[in-house]
C-alpha cells in the first residue's frame, strides 16, 4: 500500500463586495478557493488580492489566514477538506507550483473567467487564473481529475460537492486550530 499524504482546500468568505456579488449570483456560501500543502495552512496559495486594500490588484498570492486579507476581514467564514494523495502528487503539484512562484509577477487575475463560468464558457488567457481555476489547474496537472470539466470552469461549490475531499473544519477562520 502506497504511503497517503494530504493537500488542503480552503473555501472562503470574507464578505467583500466582489464576493457578495459572486454570491448573489451563485448563491454557494463559499465564494474563495486556496491550496495548502499542510494542515496549519501556512503554505497556501491562491489568485486573489495582491493587497489587501485593493481589490483591482490581483494575480498569483501566497495568502496568510492570520494577516493579510484575511485578517482585514475578522469574520471569514470557511470550511477546509482533506484531500488524500501520493506522495508522487503532491511532488507534481509542488513542482507545478514553484512554476507558479517563480513567474508570480506575470499571473493576473481572471476576471473575465469569472464571467465564463456564469455563462458556462470557459474564458481563459495565457497567465490568467481566478482562484478555483489555479486550485483546479494544480490538481490537473498533477494527474488529479476530481471534475469531468476544465479547470476554467471550476466553482469553490465543485469542491464542496466532491466526494473525495473530506470535511476538516468549518466555521470561522480566525478560530480554526489545527
Amino acid at each position: 500500500m502506497a504511503e497517503e499524504r494530504s493537500v488542503f482546500i480552503l473555501l472562503t468568505n470574507t464578505g467583500t463586495l466582489f464576493t457578495k456579488m459572486i454570491k448573489g449570483y451563485t448563491r454557494a456560501p463559499y465564494n474563495h478557493a486556496s491550496i495548502s500543502f499542510n494542515r496549519e495552512l501556512s503554505d497556501l496559495y491562491s489568485f486573489g488580492r495582491k493587497h489587501p486594500n485593493n481589490p483591482l490588484n490581483g494575480g498569483f498570492v501566497k495568502e496568510d489566514i492570520k494577516t493579510g486579507t484575511f485578517s482585514k476581514y475578522p469574520n471569514t467564514t470557511c470550511v477546509i477538506y482533506e484531500l488524500k494523495v501520493t506522495p508522487r502528487e503532491v511532488e507534481k503539484m509542488e513542482r507545478v507550483l514553484q512554476l507558479f512562484i517563480r513567474k508570480r509577477q506575470k499571473f493576473l487575475y481572471n476576471i473575465l473567467g469569472v464571467i465564463g463560468i456564469a455563462l458556462k464558457e470557459p474564458i481563459e488567457f495565457s497567465n490568467s487564473y481566478f482562484c478555483s481555476q489555479f486550485v483546479a489547474e494544480i490538481l490537473e496537472r498533477s494527474g488529479i481529475k476530481l471534475w469531468n470539466k476544465l479547470p476554467a470552469l471550476v466553482t469553490p461549490e465543485d469542491f464542496r460537492q466532491c466526494d473525495r475531499l473530506y470535511l476538516v473544519y468549518e466555521g470561522k477562520l480566525s478560530d480554526y486550530e489545527p
